[in-house]
């Protein structure tokens, strides 16, 4: 599996330690800068390692800003990203198992680096359940086409 990374300015050294880490348990991580701590925009890193992932060019993807929030907002602004910002292991699963994620977000100020590394794994090693939740994900993909069709069914 070929998993990209990224960061602000705010998580590099987290990121810097996590890659190792991830490379020891096995996965293929491609490290998307940036090279230094220096003040940077995480709406660049986020929706650059976003628009990668949507192509397909990593399988999933990391992205870590200070609080998290930030770096997911901007990745989820790339159409065919459900990317999830969580501070624990029950919402990393979950954003798989339920949503089928596909960029794990959170914040360098919020998670130390064993909570980030956890995270991480319940992210990576979790599987798409699919069935009951298919039609909904699939509705997140209609709303990446403009289609809100399917609200006015609830609403």
């Amino acid at each position: 599996m070929k998993i990209g990374i990224t960061s602000d300015h705010a998580a590099h050294d987290l990121r810097v330690d996590l890659i190792p880490r991830l490379r020891d348990l096995g996965y293929d991580i491609v490290d998307r800068g940036p090279a230094t701590a220096e003040r940077t925009d995480y709406a660049a890193w986020g929706a650059g390692l976003a628009q990668q992932v949507a192509a397909g060019e990593f399988d999933l993807g990391i992205a870590i800003c200070g609080s998290g929030i930030g770096i997911s907002i901007a990745c989820n602004k790339v159409r065919g990203i459900r990317a999830a910002c969580v501070s624990e292991s029950y919402s990393a699963r979950m954003s798989r198992a339920h949503n089928n994620a596909n960029i794990l977000c959170f914040g360098a100020r919020v998670v130390g680096p064993d909570v980030a590394l956890d995270l991480c794994r319940e992210f990576l090693t979790t599987q798409f359940q699919g069935g009951r939740h298919t039609g909904r994900v699939a509705q997140l993909g209609q709303l990446d086409e403009g289609d809100t069709s399917f609200i006015q069914d609830v609403c």
